[in-house]
């Protein structure tokens, strides 16, 4: 063997058995108690910690493109979350719904109780909590909505009966095909596709 390839094995012979004599030393060595004062606090950062993507969600505000100009305003914040893949009646949030036209129209808040995506389609129902629009409280509506960035397109239960207050017992995530359109420049929706187990 030549003089350097020696030099080079002993060395890193010399570096292992370096690093397994101190990973001994420091656990054969008696431990000093600390309390949660005394020990040092690791700094985590979001980077550092494991994130778990959730199951599924909708987010995100826009208006409904209407020429005769009806001021028709969607939000929504519904969330699945990772443990409840298999479950998505066990969604949460809540999403509200406006429609004005020279002044007058409603307004509702609505709890969710659902939540399927799938791709970029979404479909989130609820129960009415909170709305000025008579006979609304208290009556689960639905909403689907295709996230195309930017271009969505939107769809309601009561698309066919003209209110949700005319709705008749809707059952959970059920909803129109996402017909509207949103208007340019108001505002997106942002879909997190569900995957589960199948």
């Amino acid at each position: 063997m030549k003089r350097r390839t020696k030099i080079v094995v002993l060395g890193s012979a010399l570096l292992l058995t370096a690093g397994a004599a101190s990973a001994a030393t420091a656990s054969d060595a008696p431990r000093e108690r600390t309390t949660a004062s005394d020990a040092p606090r690791e700094r985590t950062t979001a980077s550092d910690a494991p994130r778990q993507r959730e199951a599924a969600a909708l987010t995100g505000t826009a208006k409904l493109y209407r020429s005769a100009g009806d001021d028709i305003t969607f939000s929504f914040d519904a969330h699945l979350a990772a443990e409840d893949k298999a479950d998505p009646s066990k969604a949460t949030g809540t999403f509200e719904f406006s429609h004005y036209l020279n002044g007058e129209g409603a307004r509702a808040e609505v709890k969710v109780d659902c939540l399927l995506t799938g791709g970029k389609v979404a479909v989130v129902s609820g129960v009415v909590t909170d709305s000025d629009l008579p006979g609304a409280k208290g009556k689960r509506v639905g909403v689907t909505v295709h996230d195309l960035g930017r271009r969505d397109r939107l769809g309601y239960s009561w698309a066919s009966t003209g209110s949700p207050v005319d709705t008749k017992e809707l059952p959970t995530c059920v909803s129109s095909a996402p017909f509207e359109k949103v208007a340019k420049g108001t505002g997106d929706f942002t879909v997190v596709p569900w995957q589960p187990e199948l």
